[in-house]
């Protein structure tokens, strides 16, 4: 493999897989217990001839197409042209998970697909690149996150049921948008899941996800993150502290960590922003 990173999550484990070798041998996989693995193709060019019970089929992998296996079938394929594939694993447990947070009690599997386009969930797994290029900046907010985000399309989306559009307010009482930001901001590195933000308030995850955006007109990670750069700005501001310093002390893995997100949000460095003021 000339690429092979992976990244753990509560609930999802992340994985990339890629080869620039046009000629590959045939795959073997025995029936397991561990779920359903989502592959999203990055880069078309990809071919895999499937052996089933009774017959063989062909499909060509373009980009932004898909595939999703049942984990407890056997599995057998040739492979041929290079490839690069984002893979999603979802144990059993998860995707009950993502279903009950998406108001889909019931949805226990996922339809099988192969080479399926699907712009949506291509661009939300893309999103997750980074995380797998330097897990040592990683926010585990973000990543426990993007993966709740990622559930529950693919229930919603392939789980066989409809979801009605809900109505009903969703924001966060008073008393819970307060003791969630406290939470965050307790943990300003983001190292703190949604799943224990939402258990303090004694709510669902993907609700918790949704009634804060609703209150705050941001997700958790977003909100943190500015509060981040917001503090930040502060120490830049008041004191001659080392960009290094205020790095760490705003929850950043190290200097250059926080230079590219403070030049990504305010556009400018960090050190530039302290000498225009």
């Amino acid at each position: 493999m000339s690429t092979n990173q992976t990244l753990a999550g509560s609930d999802i484990a992340v994985f990339r897989k890629g080869t620039s070798v046009g000629q590959l041998d045939q795959v073997k996989t025995s029936p397991s217990d561990r779920g359903f693995v989502v592959g999203v193709s990055s880069i078309g060019g990809h071919t895999r001839r499937i052996y089933h019970q009774h017959h063989v089929t062909t499909h060509d992998f373009t980009e932004n197409s898909i595939y999703i296996r049942d984990l407890s079938e056997a599995y057998k394929a040739d492979l041929s042209g290079s490839f690069d594939f984002l893979l999603l694993e979802i144990s059993p447990a998860a995707l009950i998970k993502f279903a009950d947070a998406a108001e889909l009690p019931g949805v226990t599997s996922l339809a099988a697909e192969t080479a399926s386009k699907d712009i949506v969930l291509a661009n939300l797994a893309r999103a997750l690149m980074p995380a797998l290029e330097k897990p040592e900046e990683a926010s585990t907010l973000f990543i426990d996150q993007m993966a709740t985000a990622i559930g529950t399309y693919l229930v919603q989306r392939y789980g066989g049921r409809s979801v009605a559009a809900s109505k009903r307010s969703r924001s966060l009482s008073r008393s819970h948008e307060h003791l969630a930001k406290s939470l965050l901001l307790e943990n300003l590195e983001g190292d703190v899941s949604i799943e224990q933000v939402a258990l303090a308030c004694n709510l669902s995850r993907g609700y918790f996800i949704r009634a804060f955006r609703e209150t705050t007109g941001m997700t958790p990670y977003q909100w943190l993150l500015s509060e981040r750069i917001d503090r930040a700005r502060a120490m830049l501001r008041t004191s001659n502290a080392p960009l290094a310093e205020v790095a760490i002390a705003c929850g950043f893995a190290d200097q250059s960590h926080f230079t590219r997100v403070f030049s990504t949000i305010v556009g400018i460095t960090p050190g530039n922003w302290r000498r225009n003021l």
